[in-house]
């Protein structure tokens, strides 16, 4: 099998691809193996790298050779050889944000025992510090990107994946090189203000993302759609725009309160948001969910443990980061892009009731 290293990097023929010094006190070498099953150190390599074509006695000497010497190869040295550096490049948009650290635990789950190291840098949701982020990693020879959500369009992602496979969330992509998965943000939204709608409620807040992300769109649609299928019109006062941030949920709600609209329910873009909406209730003596319900998006672990704990959207966000570094290994590998996520799912807890 050919793999994405091998068709990008010119390889050598010769060399060895594991450690090749010896010093006594030190560990065993690929000299000392070779020495110790009576063959060639080139014998020893090909064998390792499953290029060797030799008798069963020799393969057979070679590894008890090695289990006897406990001897491990080099990994660096091993990429080298076929052209990789054994480094995956990861973009985030907010190292601090839990949404983030959730999919990364997932990330670096995918990468155990497979001798790759992640290099993480942040986009801080701004495109050309996106593409700059790229371009380094790029310049450091990762030998694959994981883009977690961000600014840049699907045409820079195809154009960066000429250079090293991109898998990316946020966005739906298959190439050979490139591969996106894209979660159902509109139908997370609609199931999220269904469920208040079936509780009786009719006059529900919505607490935005910024106006231009587009997961932030699409969670206003399937706002709006779920109110419209209900016969339910969609007032605009009841929308109040914020940033996914906790200090932008309690703004928001401070702002629904000067207003002086009536509602019963909230519906916040996203978990953080939604915490401070819920510290701007408390703020007022509201309670909830006796005096307002409210739903976030994205299950966070610490949504199990609000006051109450909150009704949301989860988003296997753990899932989605062992997925896509799963199906970025298996382009680098040279095999088929391809990798799919669980569907989004309401999760009823205690900040929802009937109305």
């Amino acid at each position: 099998m050919v793999t994405f290293c091998e068709k990008v990097f010119i390889t050598t023929s010769t060399g060895h691809t594991l450690a090749d010094t010896s010093h006594s006190s030190g560990p065993s070498t690929l000299m000392d193996v070779a020495r110790q099953a009576g063959v060639s150190p080139s014998t020893v390599s090909r064998i390792l790298n499953g290029t060797a074509k030799v008798s069963d006695d020799k393969r057979q000497a070679v590894l008890a050779a090695i289990a006897q010497m406990n001897f491990a190869p080099n990994q660096m040295a091993q990429g080298l050889k076929k052209g990789c550096s054994m480094t995956i490049g990861i973009v985030v948009q907010d190292i601090s944000s839990p949404f983030f650290d959730e999919t990364l635990r997932g990330v670096d789950d995918g990468l155990k025992g497979t001798g790759y190291a992640s290099v993480i840098v942040s986009g801080h949701w701004n495109a050309e510090e996106e593409t700059d982020r790229i371009r380094l990693l790029l310049a450091r020879k990762v030998d694959g990107i994981i883009l977690l959500s961000g600014r840049i369009g699907d045409e820079a992602v195809l154009a960066f994946s000429g250079q090293r496979p991109i898998v990316s969330t946020g966005r739906a992509l298959h190439t050979r090189s490139a591969l996106g998965f894209k979660m159902d943000n509109e139908y997370g939204a609609y199931l999220a203000v269904h469920h208040l709608i079936e509780l009786g409620h009719r006059e529900i807040a919505f607490i935005s993302g910024p106006a231009n992300n587009i997961d932030a769109n699409e969670r206003l649609a399937g706002y709006q759609r779920a109110l419209q299928e209900a016969g339910i019109a969609v007032d605009p006062n009841l929308i109040v725009e914020g940033n996914y941030h906790e200090a932008s949920g309690m703004l928001a709600m401070n702002r629904l309160f000067d207003t002086h609209q009536q509602f019963t329910a909230v519906f916040a873009a996203n978990d953080l948001s939604a915490y401070g909406a819920r510290l701007a209730l408390y703020r007022k003596g509201i309670r909830v969910p006796d005096d307002i319900s409210l739903v976030g998006f994205d299950d966070l672990p610490g949504s199990s443990y609000t006051t109450p704990p909150l009704t949301t959207i989860r988003q296997p966000l753990y899932d989605i980061g062992r997925i896509a570094t799963q199906a970025l290994l298996r382009i680098i590998n040279g095999e088929e892009a391809r990798g799919e996520v669980p569907p989004l799912e309401l999760i009823v807890r205690e900040t929802t009731r009937r109305r």
